[in-house]
């Protein structure tokens, strides 16, 4: 496992996921950090650089030459080792599988050795603290990089996440963690369970904005404005239309399946 500890950190903390190969969403987000003044070791990715959109190796490009640290998701990590599939934890033959084979074949050809050896670097876990309070970085889950992790699931799954990070890491009080797209905040015990959504893909909202969030006296979470449209014509040039390009201007995804029942549009609808 590899753990990078960026040691005490003074003033806000952005931290964002999944820019999935969405150059216009990435290049949005860093000048949104630019004008709110946020150095590079203060703006936290917490993985997927590359996924269901048209630009992975621009998107890639962009996020080193911002030096900001950044998290290892499933997709560089299998990236990295030149693996046939995204690793995204998908039940294989679902409708996300399916989906999936486009974008990560798309991807699988664009991104070079430099960037498979950058990705190979990154690490698993990353540690800080913030006003005197101990935070941790993963992707899914510490014990599956995959793990989707829902603002629903059972409290058993956030406390063997905990249970697991505090076994390498000691004491914490918050997890920032990325993956499932999904933002929110919940309580568990002691320890503040914080997803940072992905600024690549809308959360199944039904709005085109995406979003992150900042580590101030407390959490808040901000929607991120970006040229959505460029973003999927450069996907429909590229030949990526297996519905993630329409989930850019629908806001909700082409699949629900991996969402627990609660989450979908009917019971949203109904709720």
């Amino acid at each position: 496992m590899r753990i990078m500890d960026l040691g005490e950190l003074f003033g806000p903390v952005l931290i964002f996921g999944g820019p999935y190969s969405n150059l216009q969403a990435t290049q949005a987000l860093l000048a949104w950090a630019d004008a709110h003044h946020f150095p590079p070791e203060r703006r936290i990715c917490t993985g997927d650089v590359v996924a269901y959109c048209a630009n992975p190796a621009e998107t890639v490009a962009l996020i080193r030459a911002a030096e900001c640290p950044v998290l290892a998701g499933n997709c560089e990590r299998q990236l990295a080792r030149n693996e046939l599939d995204c690793g995204c934890g998908f039940g294989a033959g679902t409708q996300c599988d399916l989906l999936s084979a486009g974008w990560y074949r798309h991807a699988d050809r664009f991104i070079g050795a430099a960037d498979r050896g950058w990705m190979e670097t990154l690490p698993d876990l990353i540690l800080f603290t913030h006003a005197g309070r101990r935070a941790a970085v993963i992707h899914g889950g510490l014990t599956d990089v995959s793990r989707f992790v829902w603002p629903v699931s059972d409290e058993a799954v956030f406390l063997e996440e905990i249970s697991h990070i505090q076994e390498v890491a000691g004491h914490i009080d918050y997890v920032f963690s990325g993956h499932s797209g999904v933002m929110f905040q919940r309580r568990i015990g002691a320890v503040d369970w914080i997803n940072a959504g992905a600024i690549g893909m809308p959360p199944h909202d039904g709005r085109v904005e995406t979003g992150f969030a900042v580590l101030d006296a407390h959490v808040t979470f901000h929607r991120l404005a970006y040229d959505y449209l460029g973003a999927q014509a450069a996907m429909r040039a590229a030949g990526l239309v297996q519905g993630y390009d329409t989930a850019l201007t629908s806001g909700y995804w082409p699949s629900e399946e991996v969402l627990p029942p609660v989450l979908r549009r009917a019971a949203c609808a109904n709720g």
